[in-house]
């Protein structure tokens, strides 16, 4: 009887293997499907865009306000009967009197040179401290 119970598992461990870890598995199944749920994300995404692409062919070959629209913006181009005004922004400005404010530039110190030790302080303390004695 315990051959017989034996000899049963060992058949349905091998009828249950391709259904776990075989080739089309479980697991391969869900791995499938989760690359599917992300292609049709990107499809949908360039859908999108191919669509927005597609309006605007139509719109430049139909109709002249899309031209007009590009020549204006990409081109910065005029009608002749247009006068065209160009604002910039304001900087802050300065008044003539006053020259503008220059920071002072701190002179180099050279770096091969050790600091100078005045007299009562430890080497390394700051100079409103005292020397620890």
């Amino acid at each position: 009887m315990r051959i017989l119970a034996v000899l049963l598992a060992c058949i349905v461990v091998l009828l249950q293997w391709p259904l776990w870890i075989g080739k089309g598995s479980w697991l391969k199944v869900w791995q499938i499907e989760s690359q599917l749920a992300e292609q049709k994300a990107q499809n949908a995404k360039l859908q999108a865009r191919n669509d927005a692409l597609d309006a605007e062919v139509r719109d430049l070959k139909t109709g002249s306000d899309a031209i007009e629209e590009r020549a204006r913006n990409e081109l910065g181009m005029v009608r002749q009967d247009e006068v065209f005004f160009q604002i910039l922004e304001s900087r802050p400005s300065t008044s003539p009197a006053t020259p503008p404010a220059q920071s002072p530039v701190p002179a180099p110190t050279p770096t091969d040179t050790p600091p100078a030790v005045l007299p009562g302080t430890a080497v390394g303390a700051s100079p409103s401290a005292p020397a620890a004695r």
